[in-house]
């Protein structure tokens, strides 16, 4: 059995990956409209989760999916790439996707054949996290060492050029959720 508190983090983890993979459709609209809405709770957390949920009350699939496709494919280039390496390569010797790679196989987790991102696309991180706590049952010290290799400096940066970008509008929100999230994950991976 899982215990609830890492079934809500694996949850989190996934509700990123699914929404920075591809914009959300009405079903996951619908779905975070009817989610715990942390009412009283001024953590910043719950205050950008409130801020993401009003976000979803009156927009269109559509509309989400352009702004996704303006943010995240662009045509010839990107406005803000979505693979995580890029915001972590300090020298031209740095290879942080070769080790995220070596990482994921000692896990067992391989890419599948045909898909088409690379795995420091921070939906396949994040899903990667969510796999690991909630379907592998990693130990709290193995997900922080993941945390700490491969998601917080890459996530927080690229929350960052998602939250300053002009083409950004849902999708700001989005970030500024997944940032305080990625914050209180650290502080939780830091506690005694």
């Amino acid at each position: 059995m899982i215990d609830p508190e890492d079934e809500s983090r694996a949850g989190i983890y996934g509700l990123i990956a699914r929404l920075f993979y591809s914009a959300p459709d009405e079903g996951v609209l619908a779905q975070m409209l009817h989610a715990n809405s942390f009412e009283g709770s001024e953590a910043p957390v719950a205050v950008a989760w409130r801020e993401l949920v009003d976000a979803c009350r009156n927009v269109f699939p559509v509309v989400l999916e352009n702004e996704h496709t303006a943010l995240f494919v662009g045509t010839g280039k990107a406005e803000v790439t979505p693979y995580l390496t890029h915001y972590t390569i300090l020298y031209a010797t740095d290879n942080p996707l070769v080790e995220l790679r070596q990482q994921l196989n000692r896990w067992g987790m391989q890419r599948k054949e045909n898909a088409n991102e690379p795995e420091d696309h921070i939906a396949g991180i994040c899903e990667a996290m969510r796999f690991a706590i909630a379907v592998q049952q990693r130990t709290i010290e193995e997900q922080k060492m993941f945390f700490d290799s491969h998601i917080y400096r890459g996530g927080v940066a690229f929350c960052s050029a998602v939250t300053v970008s002009d083409k950004a509008d849902f999708y700001r929100r989005v970030a500024q959720f997944a940032r305080a999230f990625l914050e209180l994950e650290r502080e939780a991976f830091d506690l005694p």
